[in-house]
């Protein structure tokens, strides 16, 4: 007698329209992909965890010294403006001279991972142009210039103000266009130290400004370009900080 049972009926396959199919692999996609960068942006931040912002706004000092002033003589509103600080034992540094990690912070800035696709993308696009032969463009050169006033970066930034305690540049456009621009900016690389708690103190302020007549009523850019721009000070900042390192 044969006790082996019938197999059991196969269940009915039901065919998936195509758009559903499109629709379900593009949403995979999708999600892999913010999943992805949620993954980044959480491990940058972690590698950048030292790196703070502090208030920073018109009501600053900074905005009142005669770097500034003469910048910005109309007193127009920023459009951006921001303050990271990142803070070192000096057990964990080259110098405590104040002057030197200064110099040497700034040469981390232009020199640095952080500052090399920009400064690539602006060599390709300007540096074979007149009047651009003393301009900084060169690694090399950048790590090893003393930044005196009137250094010229990559045709983008001009030192405006160096002093023992800061490099202040100039940004927005070509140091060969001396005018008030719509796009203008000060960027300022800057150490404090104190003796009591041994520490050294790195600091990278940015204000952006449309210095022409035009800009007195300027509004605030976008939060995305507000957000992006906290992300690359962020990225300069930590870059920076190795060229002063141990």
């Amino acid at each position: 007698m044969n006790t082996i049972a019938p197999p059991p009926p196969q269940p009915k396959l039901h065919r998936v329209p195509v758009r559903h199919r499109v629709l379900g692999i593009a949403l995979g996609i999708i999600g892999g992909g913010l999943i992805n960068i949620s993954i980044g942006y959480a491990a940058f931040n972690y590698w950048a965890r030292d790196t703070k912002f502090v208030p920073f706004d018109e009501s600053s000092p900074d905005l009142q010294t005669a770097t500034f002033k003469s910048h910005n003589p109309a007193s127009n509103p920023p459009v951006c403006i921001d303050h990271a600080v990142r803070t070192v034992p000096f057990s964990q540094l080259k110098t405590k001279d104040q002057a030197q990690l200064t110099t040497d912070f700034c040469r981390g800035v232009w020199s640095g991972m952080g500052y090399a696709y920009q400064r690539r993308y602006l060599e390709k696009k300007y540096r074979a142009l007149p009047g651009r032969e003393d301009h900084l463009w060169d690694r090399i050169q950048l790590i090893r210039s003393e930044y005196p006033v009137g250094t010229k970066i990559t045709d983008h930034f001009e030192v405006v103000e160096h002093s023992p305690e800061k490099v202040v540049v100039r940004c927005g456009d070509s140091p060969l266009n001396p005018d008030h621009r719509p796009n203008d900016g000060l960027f300022s690389m800057e150490v404090t130290t104190d003796e009591k708690e041994q520490t050294a103190t790195f600091h990278l302020k940015s204000v952006f400004v449309n210095t022409t007549p035009e800009g007195k009523d300027a509004q605030p850019l976008p939060w995305r370009f507000q957000f992006a721009h906290r992300l690359y000070t962020k990225l300069w900042m930590e870059t920076a900080i190795k060229n002063v390192m141990r």
